[in-house]
């Protein structure tokens, strides 16, 4: 696919404006355009398959032979449903799709422009890391890759290049083209990206799963502390070549465990590789002493209540987490983390999350498995579901006014919109106050004040 098939700088495309083409690769085109109603930098992703289409002259984008065309149409639905899923992924390492629509009779993707260095450039005007630096990038990204790989996804395209670093040094993961739902039941397409991708990705059929993102996420570690890039996987299936962390960093820098736990997430069998996010994070935690976190070094620490300090059981925690994810999405870890920090106990947080699951039996299922109850919790506030499964809305509210919050919000936050202003409808008393909650979930001032206007405007209050 050529750059000459790519949308023209000033195109506008619905109300965004492109500014020019960032990238090109095997599922599409990334373009930094202009929301012209906000006056916002965003990235758009479009839908645009090498070998399988061409542009025409009204820009609009057509297979090239018929025989294609079930391809294209089949691939553009997996395209739609796929930025639904990553809509809904919410956590400041990920980057945030706002919004994904069709025209041009293909599929578009709006994620925030995310302003900084890919991690490659960032290095490169850096001495070489130490330990502690060199988690305060991975950390964080494992704990958003926790989150995709909750919800059922995998990004299985995690490099150097896809991992961008802010102007305050947090990291964000970026790049999701490639993900895919893993579901057990279909092949996945071939995805590769040399030295960083397992062998499982180089076969359709491969058993691809978490230890595959895992086996990328060793490959930038190893990367990062020896500065080469890992042997292709293809080359280490029989007679491994590739010198182990263990022995091509520098031992006087990173700890034994640390290039250890690196050694680990790169076994070249899948079976031999760390299964979860939480078992690779153990073993990198267990390398340093202290906080590595980037937010960790921003904020300073909070004091905690004594119920806060108490000890959690993690296995519980994940229990509860994945029950919950399986009837709200993947917003559940954000929930259930969020009331773990204010200090609730767990049967405190299944009996206030109780109250997101619709179905009413499925609800009492919840409660009995995590609080003990025989029965649904007996009451609902305004806002919740009654036992019925039916959402007992708060009188000041119309089903069409939360119905247009929600649509509102969806343009800022995605698929999360929903909770969010059930949540917030319970509380406020007016729109005009529903709408100043839902403001706080957007974090750009300018989105964020074009938000509040909509509110004043259907207050009857001048704006």
């Amino acid at each position: 696919m050529s750059p000459e098939v790519a949308l023209p700088a000033g195109y506008l495309l619905n109300e965004y404006k492109i500014d020019a083409l960032l990238g090109m690769g095997g599922f599409g085109s990334t373009y930094l355009a202009t929301d012209t109603n906000l006056n916002l930098k965003v990235a758009i992703k479009e839908y645009l398959p090498t070998g399988l289409v061409e542009r025409g002259a009204d820009h609009s984008v057509r297979p090239k032979a018929l025989d294609l065309e079930e391809m294209f149409n089949w691939g553009r639905a997996r395209f739609l449903e796929e930025s639904r899923t990553i809509a809904s992924f919410r956590h400041p390492n990920i980057v945030r799709v706002m919004r994904f629509f069709q025209t041009n009779a293909t599929a578009y993707m709006v994620m925030e422009f995310v302003a900084g260095q890919a991690l490659p450039h960032w290095m490169k005007s850096r001495p070489a890391l130490d330990e502690r630096s060199v988690l305060s990038i991975v950390l964080p990204l494992l704990e958003g890759l926790e989150i995709v790989h909750q919800g059922g996804y995998l990004h299985r395209d995690i490099k150097p290049a896809n991992i961008f670093v802010r102007a305050d040094g947090s990291p964000v993961l970026i790049d999701f083209g490639s993900a895919r739902a893993l579901t057990g039941k279909s092949e996945l397409t071939s995805i590769v990206s040399p030295g960083f991708a397992p062998l499982e990705q180089y076969d359709s059929r491969g058993a691809q799963g978490p230890w595959s993102d895992l086996y990328a996420v060793g490959g930038v570690l190893y990367w990062m502390v020896t500065g080469q890039q890992p042997v292709e996987a293809p080359a280490r299936a029989f007679s491994d070549p590739m010198v182990p962390a263990i022995k091509a960093a520098n031992g006087s820098v990173y700890s034994p465990s640390l290039l250890k736990a690196i050694d680990w997430a790169l076994k070249p069998s899948k079976d031999e590789r760390p299964k979860s996010v939480g078992e690779l994070r153990e073993a990198l935690q267990g390398a340093s002493s202290g906080p590595v976190s980037a937010l960790a070094t921003r904020l300073p620490a909070k004091k905690e209540s004594p119920a806060a300090q108490a000890p959690v059981d993690a296995e519980a925690v994940s229990s509860l987490t994945s029950a919950l994810a399986s009837h709200i999405g993947p917003i559940a870890d954000k929930l259930v983390q969020s009331h773990l920090r204010k200090g609730d106990s767990l049967v405190q947080i299944a009996e206030k999350m109780a109250a997101e699951i619709s179905d009413a039996k499925q609800r009492a299922a919840f409660v009995q498995k995590f609080t003990g109850a025989s029965r649904p919790h007996p009451t609902t506030t305004p806002g919740q579901f009654s036992p019925t499964g039916t959402m007992r809305l708060p009188a000041r509210f119309s089903v069409e006014e939360l119905a247009k919050a929600e649509t509102d919000l969806a343009q800022y936050i995605g698929a999360v919109a929903r909770v969010v202003v059930k949540r917030a409808a319970s509380k406020a008393r007016d729109i005009q106050e529903l709408y100043s909650l839902l403001s706080l979930e957007i974090d750009d001032a300018e989105a964020k004040r074009v938000f509040m206007r909509k509110a004043l405007s259907r207050s009857g209050r001048p704006s």
